[in-house]
């Protein structure tokens, strides 16, 4: 094996990376994880995680996080904290580049997940967490018989819009057009359920709260037609614009979807390319929960273990 090459390394420190971790070190693989920019992945800004088998009072998102980093590192895992600028899939060993520095891989598992689309408020930010959310699966048992808005207009805002009525007791849906992009049988779901009203033409401009004291109060809309200002007092705010998966840097290297979530085999983690495992939301548009990632980790992890045992590389 020629210096810096690694039988696997894997991409992403979210539950689907650390879990592809645990499982290759304990594989005695000697897996090298690279953490992104954003170690620990979106659960790093929920505050409370209460739908995590194991954890029955609930656990902080970073904390989790860091349990499964020191587990994963207790059995071996290499850990580098950095941003991979290129990857060469055509040519095997894989090779990468992780801020100017060469590394090569045997086995590679992208776990890079994907991000919720966000509209790049500074309130948004600052309150995400604390009464802003883009999960109400995660988040919505939080905000039992309080008022929530939702921002958007397809079939995830429409997902999200009638499960959070399960919740709230009033749920809003904000969205930029007068008109729903949600397919019929969705749009039908949310207009006939009491809960949910609608504010159309309008967008965002401000939420307002305080982080860690009041959470979400209320938010500042604005009418696009009009040009109006209005403030509406509520308890959250939900995104539900999309997500973009993390996958920008394989392109053209592996087959993806049209949104840009890489393609599997079905029933495995295999990518287009033979090696190459992909783990967790970056190849996940219907489910996006913790549970789910970690589980395609562990899948992703015993894939890439008998692949490289297949070639007869070193175990």
């Amino acid at each position: 094996m020629a210096q810096g090459t690694h039988r696997v390394v894997i991409l992403g420190s979210g539950p689907a990376g650390l879990t592809a971790a645990l499982y290759t070190a304990r594989a005695n693989l000697q897996p090298l994880l690279i953490e992104g920019p954003q170690p620990g992945g979106q659960l790093t800004i929920t505050t409370e995680v209460e739908n995590y088998p194991g954890f029955e009072h609930g656990i902080q998102g970073p904390e989790m996080m860091d349990v499964l980093h020191r587990q994963a590192g207790r059995f071996g895992t290499s850990f580098m904290v950095g941003e991979v600028n290129q990857v060469n899939l055509r040519r095997h060993p894989f090779e990468l580049t992780v801020d100017g520095e060469a590394l090569g891989a045997q086995a590679l598992i992208i776990a890079t997940g994907a991000s919720a689309k966000l509209l790049g408020l500074e309130s948004e930010k600052r309150l995400m967490g604390y009464g802003v959310s883009a999960c109400a699966t995660c988040d919505g048992f939080f905000f039992k018989d309080k008022e929530a808005l939702v921002v958007g207009g397809g079939d995830t805002a429409m997902e999200e819009a009638t499960f959070l009525t399960k919740f709230c007791s009033r749920v809003t849906v904000v969205h930029r057009r007068d008109q729903l992009r949600a397919s019929k049988i969705m749009q039908d779901r949310a207009r006939k359920n009491p809960k949910i009203g609608f504010i159309w033409d309008s967008v965002i401009e401000e939420i307002y709260g305080q982080p860690d004291k009041t959470g979400v109060t209320g938010a500042r809309l604005r009418n696009l037609k009009t040009g109006a200002a209005a403030d509406v007092r509520t308890d959250a705010v939900f995104m539900a614009i999309g997500h973009q998966p993390n996958t920008a840097l394989f392109a053209g290297q592996l087959a993806m979807d049209e949104v840009g979530y890489l393609v599997v085999k079905p029933g495995s983690t295999y990518t287009s390319v033979d090696g190459v495992f992909a783990a967790g939301d970056v190849a996940d548009r219907v489910y996006r929960q913790a549970v789910t990632a970690a589980g395609t980790g562990c899948m992703a992890a015993i894939d890439a273990e008998r692949w490289l045992e297949a070639q007869g590389a070193e175990a």
